[in-house]
């Protein structure tokens, strides 16, 4: 007899080379391996503000939402810390000085219309989002300190100092993952959903990498 496999493997191995695409995308091989700019850094925290706060205004509407509530964590929280990376980076005028770039536009009302139609959806995009900060985001902020002299500011979007053990958060997650009342076909609709998150960043790394060029011309 087959083993049934959980659901968040399932997700994770289907998920993987969407993941893995996303991953080496132009713009962010060239930010790690250190060809990118402190302005190529500034740019995605930009885009990581607009896409964050739909993301956590959405999650206070579904806070008694059955489902879509399992997930959500005050730990998880980004925008106070993205808020103030932003003026660390940027002023304190920050504000006046970032726009969404047309795929953060796209991706933002993706997430706004699942979180208002489809708590299932929402969640796609949420464990996309924080999973993934919570596993190559750690790195990416460290690497981020050593090459711009950073010490926590400017960084702390990818501090998670409420969440001592980031990988037993993470496995409790995906246990909610698995406990999820969602029949076969719901389980397929949320995979696509994730599918459908990486699209959009690596459609905004391209946006990125764009938006760089016009300025260099």
């Amino acid at each position: 007899m087959n083993a049934v496999i959980p659901f968040s493997t399932a997700l994770r191995e289907r998920s993987s080379s969407a993941h893995s695409t996303s991953e080496c995308d132009g713009f962010m091989t060239e930010l790690l391996t250190g060809s990118g700019t402190r302005d190529d850094y500034v740019a995605l925290v930009a885009q990581h503000w607009f896409i964050y706060s739909a993301l956590e205004e959405s999650a206070v509407a579904l806070r008694r939402d059955p489902v879509a509530s399992v997930f959500l964590s005050d730990k998880l929280t980004r925008l106070p810390a993205l808020e103030a990376d932003l003026a660390f980076l940027l002023g304190a005028d920050w504000r006046d000085l970032v726009s969404p770039l047309p795929t953060t536009q796209a991706y933002v009302s993706r997430i706004r219309r699942v979180a208002a139609t489809w708590p299932g959806g929402f969640v796609a995009h949420h464990y996309t989002r924080y999973l993934g900060d919570l596993s190559g985001g750690l790195f990416i902020g460290r690497l981020m300190q050593r090459r711009f002299g950073f010490d926590t500011n400017g960084i702390g979007f990818f501090l998670f100092g409420d969440i001592a053990d980031p990988k037993a958060f993470k496995s409790v997650y995906r246990e909610q993952l698995d406990a999820a009342p969602w029949d076969d076909d719901e389980k397929e609709r949320v995979i696509a959903e994730v599918l459908v998150a990486y699209r959009f960043n690596t459609e905004l790394f391209a946006d990125l990498a764009r938006a760089k060029a016009a300025q260099v011309a």
